[in-house]
């Protein structure tokens, strides 16, 4: 399965991940105001043997197939204060 890849030009770190190139009327309008302009940066085969940085391909390939898109979020921060740093007496 292809898939064609975006990058929103209003929303930093989020992806757009398309079944077919160009097809921006599978995007709900709401979705797609959001997301502003966008920028075509990469058309990727994804086999089952495929690995993605920061998505599940199989989920990637699930939306693709049921909704003709797959949005993919900015990874969210940790906050720095919740970790053990290890200072407790």
């Amino acid at each position: 399965m292809l898939a064609f890849v975006y990058k929103s030009l209003k929303k930093a770190d989020t992806f757009l991940y398309l079944a077919t190139r160009d097809d921006f009327g599978c995007l709900p309008e709401p979705l797609r105001a959001q997301l502003g302009s966008l920028q075509f940066v990469l058309e990727v085969a994804l086999t089952p043997e495929r690995r993605l940085a920061r998505e599940n391909p199989d989920v990637v390939r699930s939306n693709l197939a049921s909704r003709g898109f797959h949005l993919q979020f900015p990874p969210t921060m940790a906050d720095p204060m919740s970790d053990d740093w290890g200072t407790d007496a």
